[in-house]
């Protein structure tokens, strides 16, 4: 079977149903453009689609639609891993870093989530 793909608009919903959790037409709307750049018709359209698509869920609570993201932001991360840099977790990294020039605290972040992962992975290879 093949995956579905979310279009750019589709994604640009799916980060905001990321950051916000379950949430409503309105909801989404506001929050993706709070200047009105795109209709709350068009919003509703796009969501409808997703539904139809598999990518979001929705409940009804009275006559508001309220959706829930079924494309996880950990699925987008491993098919651009997979589909642009074949798998290659060092690469990806390397990429990141060369490309967003982080300063000396946002390395020693990232030195302690890989810290973080490899006891994580540890503890793992451990039971």
């Amino acid at each position: 079977m093949e995956e579905t793909t979310p279009s750019g608009r589709e994604m640009d919903i799916l980060k905001v149903l990321w950051e916000l959790g379950p949430a409503s037409v309105r909801e989404v709307c506001r929050r993706m453009c709070p200047n009105h750049e795109l209709a709350f018709n068009t919003v509703q359209t796009l969501l409808r689609i997703m539904d139809q698509k598999g990518l979001v869920t929705h409940q009804c609570r009275g006559r508001t639609f309220i959706y829930t993201p079924r494309y996880s932001r950990q699925r987008a991360a491993s098919r651009f891993l997979r589909h642009v840099f074949d798998g290659a977790l060092d690469q990806v990294v390397l990429s990141m870093i060369d490309t967003a020039n982080p300063d000396a605290e946002e390395l020693r972040q990232i030195e302690k989530i890989v810290a973080d992962a490899r006891r994580r992975k540890q503890r793992q290879d451990t039971t």
